[in-house]
């Protein structure tokens, strides 16, 4: 299993199963993945909030969660003041923020974006892996609009989707359109307007970015229709990953309002989205499509510096402090072992680039590189990598 060999992370039996022990090299990926989405939240004009794991039932009873959705949460507990849930959602909790003050019409939309840990409760027999956990991490954003910005909403949220595909490698997806089953009205909350206006909204979208997709009836969530973007990995596998999803159940339930230009309040309508899905399932999802050999910007070590005798040691460490200086993940290697044990050992854990020096590239200023994946190496100055491993890195491009 490539996230034992790479050392990536684990489940532990003593901590219970479906929930993630995130080791070191894993935590250097999940560090790059958060870190690009709370870049590009503030590029798109979101804002950060964090909000606490656990609240008082009443939260969920007011949500709805504690009547649809109760099987899948974790027990209440019982504390000094009220029964208390682990939160399996987000939702609420971005809601009670946007609610602490009254906002404009001249406000809207509100973009909250948090990289949320809920916890769902999933029968052991469907857990599997980083894919079906029971504790996992959502880049989670609620935005709250009115009526006349919802279609601009959803289609930054689309491009924001498709963004996330192909910074991360990904070039081929398949689209679907949940729709509601207006004949089993106790599964559905909402008028049959709400739902067709809803709909239609989601699908002008579509159609508007000339998106190929699949109308699933029926599957859409109980509070809204929903596209979901399932990419499709190296070897052909589908996987369900982004969601943007059309509520407008939340803001009836929670009383939301906005001072409209009349000076009427006025209800605003809300998108859920997850582009990721969860960081961990993404991040199963990545191991599976590169083999565990991940492009340049997310490999955990990026290069190797690998002397061939201790004498070269000071050279190696030189070109690391240069790699270093940009911000490069780099090791040197300079234990006393046979130097082919050392490359073999780094080419398991399938490092990018393996930098041996000895006293050729020690004279002439050079690195001999190993490059991942090609027979051959290859002799440059060692200021003409740095400069080679730092365009990769900045494109966070797929090719070595």
């Amino acid at each position: 299993m490539l996230g034992k060999q790479l050392d990536l992370f684990s489940i532990q039996e003593l901590a219970g199963p479906g929930l993630i022990f995130w080791h070191p090299k894993g935590g250097i990926i999940r560090k790059e993945m958060e870190d690009w989405m709370r870049s590009e939240y503030l590029k798109r004009g979101y804002s950060l909030v964090y909000t606490p794991h656990v609240a008082r039932r009443q939260l969920f009873f007011t949500s709805g969660h504690e009547g649809y959705y109760s099987q899948n949460m974790f027990d209440a507990m019982e504390l000094d003041d009220a029964e208390y849930r682990l939160k399996p959602m987000n939702c609420p909790g971005h809601i009670l923020v946007y609610k602490d003050s009254l906002k404009s019409y001249r406000d809207l939309p509100v973009r909250l974006g948090e990289l949320g840990t809920v916890y769902r409760y999933e029968r052991s027999g469907v857990m599997h892996g980083l894919l079906r956990v029971r504790g996992f991490t959502q880049d989670d954003a609620h935005i709250f609009c009115t009526p006349e910005q919802i279609e601009g909403e959803i289609a930054s949220c689309l491009e924001f989707a498709l963004d996330v595909l192909k910074d991360f490698g990904f070039d081929k997806f398949q689209t679907e359109l949940s729709t509601w089953n207006p004949n089993d009205r106790k599964n559905f909350v909402g008028s049959e307007e709400q739902w067709i206006h809803a709909t239609q909204s989601l699908e002008k979208v579509l159609k508007q970015r000339n998106i190929e997709y699949k109308t699933i009836p029926g599957e859409a969530a109980f509070y809204g229709p929903k596209i979901d973007i399932k990419l499709v990995d190296a070897i052909g596998r589908l996987w369900q990953l982004s969601t943007v999803q059309f509520d407008f159940n939340l803001p009836q339930r929670f009383g939301l309002e906005y001072v409209a230009e009349d000076g009427t309040r006025k209800q605003p309508v809300m998108v859920h989205r997850a582009l990721y899905g969860s960081v961990e399932r993404f991040f199963g999802v990545l191991i599976e499509h590169y083999a565990g050999a991940f492009p340049v910007w997310l490999s955990p070590v990026q290069a190797v510096m690998i002397p061939i005798s201790e004498r070269h040691a000071d050279y190696a460490n030189k070109v690391a402090a240069q790699l270093r200086a940009i911000g490069v993940r780099v090791e040197v290697d300079a234990r006393n072992e046979k130097m082919n044990a050392k490359i073999r050992e780094h080419a398991m854990q399938k490092v990018p680039f393996l930098l041996v020096v000895g006293d050729k590239e020690a004279e002439a200023g050079k690195v001999n590189v190993r490059t991942r994946g090609n027979e051959k190496t290859e002799d440059m100055p060692a200021a003409e990598f740095v400069e080679k491993i730092k365009k990769l890195i900045a494109e966070k491009s797929s090719a070595l």
